[in-house]
């Protein structure tokens, strides 16, 4: 009796559910109702629950700016004795969300107590940075000259995007939504512009400081499969007949031309890096107002 009174509540669940599903588009038997759901992942979701109608409102959360993480890590040290410039803590967790803040703080108080100290401070901190994990991908935590190569990385990005006018909103520290070239026809001065933008960053980085740093690997990635596609699929190079030698001469021109385009414009280059330094990102709208002031 027990068994067939669980299934018979069991039925009527997925009954109820079935018809809410199959209502969903309209909400005529749950007007009122809005669901709200949060993921990080939502290229696994199921195409029905994105159909429109149904989920199709999405709204994406940025990672917090300096001032935002500072005011996370105020929160979550609000109880921990501490003696912290809690500021440089925030300026050096760039790329943290408020989930691995939290155990940011969580790993540097456990190492406060194991040392039987008294107040947790910066150097416990910077020794569990690299136990901090979100999810199976290690955060890392910027020293001060590797924020500086940053800075001057993603300024030179935010120089090439405005200078070229190509779509992107804003670019921050960590990320940038620059829109790809997909749009067909693709004309080859358009199909340039995308490959100078992904080396205007390489190319910033040398004029400041010589060198570039490892995570240019994948701008360089997507650079070298354009001008792989404008000399293979397209005949854009020198010739129609496609040739390695044609893509590296193609790659190594635009990327000189952006070097000495950089060159030219320091000025407008270095106040993109004091506004990313302070602000940790910047939108189109003001990097096109800061390029016009200085023009």
């Amino acid at each position: 009796v027990g068994k067939k009174r669980e299934g018979g509540r069991n039925d009527e669940r997925e009954g109820t559910l079935n018809q809410l599903l199959t209502e969903m588009d309209g909400f005529e038997e749950t007007s009122g109702i809005v669901v709200i759901a949060a993921t990080n992942n939502i290229d696994v979701m199921d195409a029905a629950l994105l159909r429109a109608g149904r989920f199709d409102r999405r709204i994406f959360v940025e990672l917090p700016t300096a001032s935002e993480r500072e005011a996370i890590l105020q929160k979550y040290l609000r109880h921990i004795p501490n003696d912290l410039s809690i500021a440089e803590i925030a300026k050096m967790t760039v790329g943290f969300n408020g989930a691995s803040l939290a155990a940011l703080v969580n790993e540097a108080a456990l190492l406060c107590m194991r040392q039987n100290e008294i107040q947790v401070k910066a150097e416990h901190f910077i020794a569990v940075k690299d136990k901090v994990m979100f999810g199976k991908k290690k955060i890392a935590m910027l020293s001060d000259e590797q924020r500086r190569y940053q800075v001057r990385y993603q300024a030179g990005k935010v120089f090439a995007a405005t200078w070229f006018d190509l779509p992107y909103e804003k670019i921050t520290l960590t990320n940038d939504s620059i829109t790809p070239p997909t749009a067909e026809p693709q004309l080859r001065h358009e199909i340039e512009a995308h490959i100078r933008v992904h080396l205007a960053g390489i190319a910033a980085s040398h004029l400041r400081f010589g060198e570039h740093a490892s995570n240019a690997s994948h701008d360089l990635g997507v650079a070298k499969e354009l001008a792989h596609a404008m000399v293979y699929e397209y005949g854009m190079g020198s010739t129609i007949q496609p040739s390695a030698e044609d893509e590296a001469k193609l790659t190594d021109r635009l990327y000189r031309e952006m070097s000495a385009l950089l060159e030219r414009h320091e000025k407008i280059l270095a106040k993109f890096e004091t506004i990313l330094d302070e602000y940790e990102h910047i939108s189109k709208a003001l990097a096109k107002a800061t390029m016009n002031e200085i023009l």
